[in-house]
């Protein structure tokens, strides 16, 4: 029995409310249960020095907790620096980018910041599928202006994780499973089935490759219903 009650392939909750940022070109806020985590998408005319002259754009991300998203209050500044910080936002950007046609919108970087307001696991997870729908509503933005002709998105991208909790393989794991899971992973999946990254960890004994695919086909059916959400969101 999942803590929540929650069938093995059930989802949290899950909700995106769009244009929640008065100022960015793209904004949403998404929550995967107690998971709540505000996106924006900033554009910017520039490109970093080695795409100068390119003709390319480039996307990229930065990712923080707040400090009393969790239990008790972390430093900001310590969040900011952290090796996992950094890792989780590199992660963010990579995901993006594989979905972005860097040609299509000129010499542009935009910029996506996911700042985690509430965690409850799963905050990497929240942050790929919230951002790509804010960076989708910066480049609609962009369209609207008459700067881009067409969106330069290839597919759709979000992001779920499986683990192993109490010998059975589950869906979207909260922070009561994932502090006790026997392994966890994360999958960064397209709309088209397409894997961009897998992170697994086995935290106890190794798990073996039918456990993997058990959980890959979690994944999938995650990541489907993400998109299904993501699309009702941007009203395609």
């Amino acid at each position: 029995m999942r803590p929540s009650n929650r069938k093995v392939d059930e989802l949290r909750a899950v909700s995106i409310e769009t244009e929640v940022s008065r100022y960015a070109e793209g904004s949403c806020l998404i929550k995967f249960g107690n998971t709540h985590v505000l996106c924006t998408a900033t554009v910017e005319d520039n490109v970093p020095p080695f795409l100068r002259n390119s003709g390319k754009g480039w996307v990229t991300a930065e990712y923080g907790m707040l400090p009393r998203s969790t239990h008790s209050r972390m430093d900001r500044k310590k969040n900011a620096g952290s090796g996992r910080t950094l890792e989780i936002q590199r992660l963010i950007g990579r995901s993006l980018r594989a979905v972005t046609n860097m040609e299509g919108f000129g010499e542009r970087q935009i910029r996506v910041d996911c700042d985690v307001i509430q965690a409850d696991g799963g905050t990497r997870t929240a942050a790929i599928t919230g951002g790509f729908v804010a960076l989708h509503l910066a480049f609609q933005h962009m369209q609207k202006l008459g700067v881009i002709d067409t969106i330069p998105l290839t597919d759709y991208v979000a992001a779920i994780s499986c683990g192993l909790y109490e010998g059975n393989a589950v869906l979207d794991l909260d922070y009561d499973e994932d502090s006790n899971a026997q392994a966890d992973s994360n999958f960064v999946l397209t709309g088209r089935n397409g894997i961009v990254e897998i992170q697994g960890t086995a935290e106890e004994e190794p798990f073996s490759q039918d456990q993997f695919m058990e959980l890959m086909g979690l994944a999938m059916k995650g990541v489907s219903e993400l998109v299904r959400i993501q699309r009702q969101a941007l009203g395609a």
